[in-house]
């Protein structure tokens, strides 16, 4: 489960990037998660939970932004969203294709509660 490894690299992110407003906890995270990530995103939810307990990220809310596979023909220059397991492009059927979305994992934003 290597959800768990991405859950602490995320919590160090968050902690360096709330270090500023000192006293601030964090109540909400938003991440884009590609499809072929190979994040189960409940897994992550779960292990950031565990591990954020005690911290300045407990019971922060992690939403999730599932990314789909889109690939670029070069043949008609379409772009098209991959349902199935096939990269054939379903305007020309054409093979030469190349990614343009469906691998990220990034930290879109983050909310910080100042204490006051």
């Amino acid at each position: 489960m290597h959800e768990l490894a991405i859950a602490q690299s995320l919590l160090k992110i968050v902690e360096q990037e709330a270090l500023p407003f000192r006293g601030a906890r964090v109540t909400r995270i938003k991440l884009r998660i590609g499809k072929l990530s190979a994040v189960v995103p409940d897994a992550l939810r779960f292990a950031f939970e565990v591990i954020s307990q005690g911290g300045i990220a407990e019971g922060a809310s992690l939403e999730i932004e599932e990314v789909p596979l889109r690939l670029r023909c070069h043949q008609c220059k379409e772009v098209f969203v991959v349902e199935g397991p096939f990269l054939i492009c379903p305007h020309c059927e054409g093979l030469d294709v190349e990614m343009v979305s469906g691998r990220e994992l990034e930290i879109k934003s983050m909310e910080i509660e100042d204490g006051n």
